[in-house]
């Protein structure tokens, strides 16, 4: 996905939100995103970004808004504060969710298009 906008894998840092496989791959707890948030929130001020690429509705409810899904807040920018840096995000499917539904591809490439276009 992010070599079809230009970018190669050593240009960009990507991490997860939760390090590990919920058993039966079931959607993580509210609890363990509460524990696992200070941990990306971390890597994200570290790495001081100047835009994210959140991808996946888990990782979305985690950073953007925990009451909305990957549906209602993909396509928009949001700015989200990590430790004292404003950061703009912008919300999309992830490859996963893609795999699974193939007509999200198109809005999923708009957006990329649309991250793309931020970034330079």
């Amino acid at each position: 996905m992010l070599a079809a906008i230009g970018l190669t894998r050593e240009a960009v840092a990507v991490t997860t939100a939760i390090p590990w496989r919920t058993p039966g791959d079931r959607s993580p707890t509210l609890s363990e995103m509460d524990i696992c948030r200070p941990f990306i929130e971390r890597q994200i001020a570290l790495a001081e970004p100047r835009i994210l690429l959140v991808l996946g509705n888990f990782a979305s409810r985690m950073l953007i808004d925990g009451t909305k899904t990957v549906f209602d807040l993909r396509g928009k920018w949001h700015t989200r504060e990590i430790d004292g840096h404003s950061v703009e995000a912008l919300v999309t499917f992830s490859p996963t969710e893609l795999l699974a539904a193939p007509a999200n591809k198109k809005p999923a490439w708009h957006d990329l298009l649309a991250f793309k276009a931020r970034l330079d």
